[in-house]
This record gives structure tokens, C-alpha cells and sequence, in this order.
């Protein structure tokens, strides 16, 4: 049987704690409302890398010799009314599959469903992804009407309104958020595509964390505030206190006039047990060794960055539009949660199909410019690695991305999409690439 960690432990006894309120809230409320089906969803993602040019390769490079891979995905989602502006959600996913190159060698990876479990095992089976409340304090009398959806009960909301999340959810589900660019299942697959990847963001290594979220929401602008639990190590499975480490965010969204531009801006610092990359460069010189990051781990250490995210529709009822991101990270610390990224520059276009007849079909055309701090390129050139990133060595480039895909709707529950990703520099060496992946996702959902 496998070992149950403290971790897990501590999910389950949330998840029975979230249970144990619902119950004992409905009865005692007048008409109790039940826990609702928001939605499931299957994606398939097939990718085939080609075989490219590399002068040479490390432990952590894409590898140059072609590989096809798939990721499956599954989800079951539920939320219910606990009572007057208080809702509960529990979700349940699973995942199945690899990304090519075992997740490394890139950036910006080529599958945002790939799971880089690394050297933990992580299992196939079921897992909580979701496992928390959502409070709402309106603040005036105005009301919108909101859809059924995975993690969004139907009803009405006040369009005006404080609110709180607690419990377990994913950092990315509150901030950063892209109406073009923010659905590996639906939209882009590559990573610098659905999330800013400067955006150091706290997560597990399955991309969720514990914490709690707090916002103002108005129709022309809104501010949250996000603090998340951090990995114990780089990448890990297992969670580390708030009080010994913790990712905080905050981010003003501004949505200033009638053409419902929105612009985010998004500042965040990370404490955690990290390393600093030059310290692990001179202690490799040193004792005459390759550098380790992770060798230099210390708790304490502090990251921040900032991000400016922008989404303009142009027609089609917002169905048509233009999207930019832009992030930047100080690059001294190690990459510790999401991605080897300390700078990128993203913009692209969805393009609405019924401009040739497909009314429901959606075309997505992005680019992609990923940059690496001085500090964090020298500790790849003098041979050191990161948990996505480690050639041996490096002839530092841009990595630049460009990603195409077309949304087949083949009709109300099925998706089909044709995906293309051509990446120059990948793993920012100039001694590399450039490589061309294509794809195919399966994308089922009620």
C-alpha cells in the first residue's frame, strides 16, 4: 500500500472538514440545496517531436532524435450552495501519459496537461484537485446572471461584491486569467501560451496548491489578493507551511471602457526553501564541480516579478480578439513551482470561424519570446540544471515559440484541434533546434 504523507493526509481531512460543514449547513437551511454536476471533461493531447539539429545534449535537453507522446486527462466537477452567498467545490481529476521529452528541454513546454513528476510517483489514479469555499459579500443591489460551469454554480451574482476562496484550488484559476489564452484543454497547449511564464506561481507539482484568495470585483475594476502554500522542494508533490513559506500575489484588473478591453496587472513574491543561482555557481567552482541549485536550497529565500496581461475583442461578440502578455522575474532565485522563465513577451489573435461558415469553430495563432536573467543563463553554461532545463551547456538565444491551432466543434460535447508549435532555441541554446512538434487534442466535455 502506498505510504499516505502528511500531505495527503492534511487533503483529505480538509476535504471531509468541507463535507462535514455542507451537511450540517443544509440541515438546518430552508430548502437545502444539493451538490450539483457542474461539468466532466476528457482531453486527449498526441504530440510528435521531429527530429532536429543539436551540436550537443545534457540530462535535461529535448531531445533531438524525434518522440511522440500522449497526456489523458479526466475531471468530474461539483459545487453546491452551503447557504445565502456561500458556495462549496470539490473537484476530482486524473491524469495519465507523458510529455515529449519527459517535460524537459523547453520553457515553454509544448503540452500545458503534462504532469513533470520527475523522480516522485505520483500513481495514474484519481486525486482532489479542488476542495474549497467560495464567499460573496455584495455590496449594492445590481446582479448578473452567471452559466453553469466546471467551478461556477448557475444563478445570479452581485456585480459588485467582496470576495473569499479557501481551501485547495490552483493559483491560475483567480489570477492571470485570458479570454484568448487561458485553456490548455480548449485553447493553446503550449505553456507560454495559457499563463504568463515569469509568473512563478505556487503549486504542487500537479499545478495546485492550499490557501486563500480575497478580492474586491466591480464591473470597471477589481483587486485580489492571493497567499498560496509553496512546494517543500522545486517542483515537488508535498506542500510546505504558509508560515515557512508561501507565494503572494496581488493583481488589478481594469476593464477602463465600452470596448471591454481588460488589462491585469499582477505583482508577486515568493518566500520558499530555494537557491540562489551565482552562490551555486561560485560553490561549484569551488569544490571544482558542476553547480546544483538545489545543493544551495535555503528557507527564507525570496522571488518577485511582475506581469501585465491584456485582452481586446475586436467583433463577433468577443469572439474574435487580440491578447499580449508581458512578465518579468529578478532570475536570481531558482525557478521553484512552474517554469524556467524569467522574462517573456507573448501576444497572439483567436479568430471566430464564422467568417468561412463554421460559426462554433475557433482558429488560435500565438507567439512566444521566453528570456533567462544573466544570473540564471550562466548557471546553465557552466553545466548546472534546473528541473526543466540542463543542456551541459549553452549559447544563450531567445527562445521563440510560434503556436497555431484550429477548434473543430463537432458539436455541443466534442472538440477536435489540429495543433502546430515551430520553437527556435529551444532551451534558449543557439546550438539546438529549431524543432517543430504537431499535434492533435481530443477534447470531450459536459
Amino acid at each position: 500500500m502506498r505510504k499516505i504523507t502528511e500531505q495527503n493526509l492534511y487533503t483529505v481531512l480538509l476535504a471531509l472538514v468541507i463535507l462535514t460543514l455542507v451537511v450540517a449547513a443544509n440541515a438546518y437551511a430552508e430548502g437545502p440545496e444539493w451538490p450539483e454536476l457542474l461539468g466532466a471533461q476528457y482531453t486527449l493531447i498526441a504530440q510528435h517531436l521531429f527530429p532536429f539539429h543539436a551540436a550537443y545534449s545534457g540530462d535535461k535537453s529535448l531531445t533531438n532524435v524525434g518522440d511522440t507522446e500522449e497526456t489523458q486527462t479526466f475531471g468530474i466537477y461539483t459545487g453546491m450552495k452551503v447557504w445565502d452567498h456561500l458556495q462549496a467545490y470539490f473537484d476530482v481529476e486524473m491524469f495519465k501519459g507523458e510529455g515529449i521529452s519527459n517535460s524537459t528541454g523547453l520553457g515553454g513546454l509544448t503540452n500545458g496537461d503534462e504532469i513533470r513528476a520527475g523522480s516522485f510517483n505520483l500513481g495514474t489514479g484519481p486525486y482532489i484537485s479542488r476542495a474549497y469555499f467560495r464567499y460573496q459579500w455584495p455590496l449594492g443591489e445590481e446582479m448578473v446572471e452567471v452559466p453553469r460551469g466546471m467551478d461556477q454554480l448557475p444563478g445570479l451574482e452581485p456585480t459588485t461584491r467582496i470576495e473569499v476562496k479557501v481551501g485547495r484550488f490552483a493559483a491560475n484559476d483567480d489570477f492571470d486569467r485570458n479570454r484568448y489564452a487561458n485553456s490548455t484543454r480548449t485553447q493553446f497547449e503550449n505553456w507560454s501560451l495559457w499563463n504568463n511564464t515569469a509568473w512563478d506561481f505556487a503549486a504542487d507539482t500537479r499545478g495546485y496548491t492550499e490557501g486563500i484568495m480575497a478580492g474586491y470585483v466591480s464591473p470597471r475594476w477589481a483587486l485580489r489578493l492571493g497567499v498560496f502554500q509553496m512546494p517543500t522542494v522545486a517542483n515537488g508533490p508535498d506542500l510546505d507551511s504558509l508560515i515557512d513559506s508561501r507565494g503572494e500575489n496581488i493583481e488589478l484588473t481594469l476593464q477602463p471602457n465600452n470596448c471591454a478591453t481588460v488589462i491585469r496587472i499582477l505583482a508577486y513574491r515568493n518566500v520558499a526553501n530555494m537557491g540562489i543561482y551565482n552562490d551555486a555557481i561560485a560553490l561549484g567552482r569551488a569544490q571544482g564541480t558542476v553547480p546544483n541549485i538545489s545543493a544551495d536550497d535555503q528557507p527564507g529565500r525570496v522571488k518577485y516579478g511582475l506581469g501585465l496581461n491584456v485582452e481586446q475583442p475586436l467583433a463577433d461578440g468577443g469572439e474574435t480578439g487580440l491578447f499580449a502578455r508581458l512578465g518579468w522575474n529578478d532570475g536570481a532565485t531558482e525557478t521553484f513551482a512552474f517554469t524556467e522563465v524569467d522574462r517573456t513577451v507573448t501576444f497572439g489573435a483567436q479568430l471566430a470561424g464564422n467568417h468561412w461558415g463554421r460559426d462554433e469553430d475557433r482558429l488560435g495563432v500565438g507567439f512566444v519570446v521566453n528570456g533567462l536573467s544573466p544570473e540564471h543563463r550562466n548557471y546553465l553554461a557552466a553545466g548546472g540544471s534546473g528541473f526543466d532545463l540542463g543542456d551541459g551547456a549553452l549559447n544563450y538565444g531567445y527562445e521563440k515559440i510560434v503556436e497555431v491551432y484550429y477548434r473543430i466543434r463537432v458539436d455541443k460535447y466534442v472538440q477536435i484541434s489540429p495543433d502546430v508549435q515551430y520553437i527556435e532555441n529551444p532551451g534558449y541554446n543557439r546550438d539546438r533546434g529549431p524543432a517543430t512538434v504537431v499535434g492533435v487534442r481530443l477534447h470531450l466535455e459536459y
